[in-house]
């Protein structure tokens, strides 16, 4: 306290501040600052008093301007945001019948997809089971036969031989046939004998029911003669039914049907086929041995023209005399021709005779003695 000092303002000189000379002069200073501190503080306290009723009169008077404006904006704000909303719905509406028109188009093309995908995938593995099965039954043929001949096998082999295919394919389906149908008997013809590929004896509680005759051909193109080849193996073995499995099909069968009484199908509906032909072999044989000893004579003969036998032979008949009537309607066209050359030469031959005799009657006149032959000849010349 001791260090602080003043300047006296009529003297200039300095007075050092002591205790006993500051304390009633900053006693004073300190009560006339706290007055004028309280002063302000209640001015100030005034002050912001009539400030604040001012302020809130005023924020009173501007709060419902602003309230009323306010809900005019809610209100043009509500009117849009129901519209907006309303725009938005339907868009909305729009865009998810667009997604679920989409999805079912995609579920629905997917579906038709998966569908074709399993259609190829299956016929594709048919034809891959039946390539393999017929390539292993040529290789299996063909290692038999180079046994025997190794050269001509290799040279048939490179060529593609078409014989050693189709023996093959007499293989695979009766093999074929065996699988599906272990409880029926297989005869095959052997090789160079005349007739069918196989014949199929259908059994039922060890009988035979019934008798299918195959055919196989793997060729490129169809033979309508198969048909009647096939008709007559039929008839010599009895076969009630006479089936060709081929690759190449005729017109109008797209996997089988029945062609001039001949049953014709592509080797992968060899095994459906042979289960509906067997099952109707059956079925009648077992119609037939429900009957068997309630029919009469006269019943069994009606049987035997109305069944398969019956038709069969008069088919053989009314093919062979067809054959025979061609062949005499050829003969009686050739003897015809024939007949009437050598009557125009006969002709020829009595106007030369007849001519010549009135020749010589001319020549001898009345010696010339009459040929009552000759006479009568001329007569029946006359009248043709």
């Amino acid at each position: 306290m001791s260090e602080l000092k003043i300047q006296c303002p009529k003297c200039s000189n300095e007075i050092e501040l002591t205790e006993q000379l500051a304390g009633p002069m900053l006693a004073d200073l300190r009560s006339s600052f706290n007055d004028e501190l309280a002063k302000r503080e209640a001015q100030s306290a005034k002050a912001i008093q009539v400030a604040t009723a001012q302020a809130k009169e005023a924020g009173r008077a501007s709060a419902a301007e602003d309230q009323i404006a306010l809900q005019e904006r809610v209100k043009e704000q509500d009117v849009k945001l129901r519209e907006a909303q309303a725009v938005q719905a339907a868009a909305m509406k729009r865009e998810q019948e667009l997604k679920d028109k989409e999805a079912e188009l995609e579920l629905t093309v997917q579906k038709m997809i998966a569908a074709e995908r399993d259609a190829l995938a299956e016929k594709l593995s048919k034809d891959a089971e039946e390539k393999a099965a017929l390539k292993v039954a040529e290789q299996a043929q063909m290692i038999d036969g180079m046994k025997k001949q190794i050269e001509a096998l290799k040279q048939k082999s490179e060529q593609g031989s078409m014989q050693t295919q189709g023996e093959a394919a007499e293989i695979v389906l009766e093999e074929t046939l065996e699988r599906a149908f272990p409880m029926d008997g297989f005869t095959p013809v052997a090789k160079g004998v005349s007739g069918a590929d196989v014949r199929q004896d259908v059994m039922m509680n060890g009988t035979v029911t019934g008798r299918i005759l195959w055919e196989s051909k793997r060729t490129k193109n169809w033979t309508a003669g198969w048909l009647a080849k096939l008709r007559d193996d039929q008839r010599a073995s009895g076969c009630e039914v006479a089936v060709i499995t081929s690759v190449a099909l005729p017109e109008g069968v797209d996997s089988f049907g029945i062609v001039d009484g001949i049953w014709v199908c592509a080797p992968r509906y060899a095994v459906p086929l042979a289960m509906s032909l067997r099952q109707g072999l059956i079925d009648v044989a077992g119609a037939k041995g429900r009957a068997m000893g309630q029919e009469s004579k006269m019943e069994m003969i009606y049987d035997y023209l109305t069944g398969t036998q019956f038709k069969q032979r008069v088919d053989a008949i009314v093919e062979r005399f067809e054959d025979m009537q061609e062949n005499l309607r050829k003969e009686r066209f050739f003897m015809e021709k024939q007949w009437a050359a050598r009557s125009k030469q006969i002709d020829a031959v009595i106007a030369s005779t007849i001519g010549m005799h009135g020749d010589l009657q001319g020549i001898a006149g009345r010696s010339m003695p009459e040929i009552a032959s000759l006479d009568a000849l001329a007569l029946g010349y006359d009248d043709d």
